[in-house]
């Protein structure tokens, strides 16, 4: 099959359903968005705003990949940065995760140097980058946000959200992610772990406010009927619990992405309003306008969201708030799973030479190739538990619309990720973890399937970079 028609239809399969693994030629009609979330309603009455010393402010900035293809996850993450440095929050009170990989790699043509738009400025400059390389973890992800500090001794800057009971917290992640994970550059946290983090921050009386901004695939899976409405957290996340999230602005200089739709327009607009006026609500309705290529959607307490932005990125008034930047032809961008493929796509196209062009075929046969072996080992994995023809079809087919079983649905990523394709490595694979959930949902015995993925994931276990 010529290599643009196989894209194109790739293209087309991954922005709609995700449900295609085993079937050709047909499309799948964007999905209705169900309703019914378990959310709190949101008042009119706006917050007062807190008086001087009311509040700490406090932020976890995290970009969970790693490779040059992934730029755009931590240009993402080193701007939000620039956004709470220059709105006041103190470095001791940020805390960066990220694997800094990219600003002096050897693709990056303009070294020390990383931008979030084609015009926009260096963001890199001044970050702290407290956890990178293999301290990008889970674990230590979760220590942070926890505040276990003896866990970090001897691991990166060692700082974690020190906030108390009067305390705003900002997190802000970053990276690709599945039904009820979110991936980092080796393993990933799953829903279950996340939520039971935000409960025992609240048991412990650690915050007074808890705000999340997540930019990940089906991130709205982490959040959906899982999240609390009355122990004061309010979430954003920039795609619904099926649907990928969209990188954007190809840069032919650098040969990448250099954002994520969600993530540059909540940015973008922090760059030029007033934060002590704007709303979180009103950030929310601006990103939810503009990022046309998902659903933009919010949970848990949403009265939260009459708070003004400043209360979580910086109290102080930052710089002379910026003009917009230049607006860019609009381009659709990409889905996070086909990134990578999408890159390869556009530098052959851009090639001048056939030495050039060979290597990147060969690369673009390699990477379907190894895609090829995931989708049949998981077709596999799926026979092999299955009660019936009929069963294997509902467990490839069907999405579910929120995890029931946090606990089984853990235990099988955990376990998926150990047997067969690790989700950090092989961010492709995280577009068939929704069956995953479904496997749980109807009831399988857990070990059994864990019993059944080591038998059909051996010849497999190990592969790296498939992306």
């Amino acid at each position: 099959m010529n290599r643009f028609i196989f894209f194109a239809l790739v293209s087309v399969c991954v922005s709609g359903s995700y449900g295609f693994l085993f079937t050709k030629g047909t499309t799948t009609p964007e999905p209705t968005r169900p309703t019914g979330e378990t959310t709190q309603k949101r008042t009119t009455t706006p917050s007062p705003k807190p008086g001087p010393g009311d509040a700490k402010l406090w932020a976890l900035l995290v970009a969970g990949s790693n490779y040059y293809y992934n730029y755009r996850h931590q240009a993402d993450v080193c701007h939000a940065y620039q956004i709470l440095h220059s709105h006041g929050i103190p470095d001791e009170r940020i805390v960066v995760m990220m694997y800094d990989d990219i600003a002096n790699n050897t693709q990056n043509p303009t070294k020390g140097e990383i931008i979030n738009h084609p015009d926009g400025e260096d963001v890199y400059h001044g970050v702290v980058k407290d956890y990178v390389g293999k301290d990008v973890t889970p674990k230590n992800f979760l220590n942070i946000l926890t505040g276990k500090k003896d866990a970090l001794k001897g691991i990166g800057s060692g700082k974690v959200i020190e906030s108390g009971p009067n305390d705003h917290v900002f997190v802000n992640f970053v990276d690709h992610g599945a039904t009820g994970i979110v991936a980092f550059p080796v393993g990933e946290l799953t829903v279950k772990q996340l939520n039971d983090a935000i409960k025992e921050m609240h048991e412990k009386n650690t915050y007074d406010k808890l705000v999340f901004y997540i930019e990940a695939c089906e991130s709205g899976s982490m959040f959906r009927n899982v999240l609390p409405t009355d122990i004061n957290v309010f979430a954003t996340t920039a795609s619904d619990y099926d649907e990928s999230s969209y990188a954007c602005y190809y840069d032919n200089k650098r040969k990448t992405y250099l954002g994520d739709w969600y993530s540059v327009n909540w940015m973008e607009d922090s760059d030029i309003e007033n934060l002590q006026e704007e709303t979180l609500e009103k950030q929310f309705e601006i990103t939810k306008n503009k990022t046309t290529t998902s659903h933009v959607k919010e949970y848990g307490d949403l009265t939260l969201g009459n708070l003004v932005v400043g209360e979580f990125q910086g109290n102080k008034d930052g710089p002379t708030p910026k003009k917009p930047l230049p607006k860019v032809p609009y381009s659709r961008g990409a889905p996070s799973y086909e990134v990578p493929l999408d890159i390869l796509y556009k530098r052959l196209a851009a090639a001048t030479s056939a030495e050039e062009r060979d290597g990147l075929t060969q690369e673009i046969d390699e990477m379907i190739e190894k895609r090829g072996i995931l989708e049949t080992t998981v077709k596999k994995l799926v026979a092999r538990v299955a009660l019936s023809h009929d069963h294997e079809n509902r467990l490839i087919l069907s999405r579910p619309q929120q995890i029931n079983d946090l606990e089984c649905h853990h235990n099988l990523v955990k376990a998926f990720s150990e047997h067969c394709f690790d989700f950090g490595k092989n961010t492709y694979a995280l577009k068939y973890a929704y069956i995953l959930a479904n496997m749980c949902d109807a009831g399988l015995n857990v070990d059994e399937v864990i019993s059944h993925m080591r038998q059909v994931c051996k010849p497999v276990n190990g592969i790296e970079l498939i992306v």
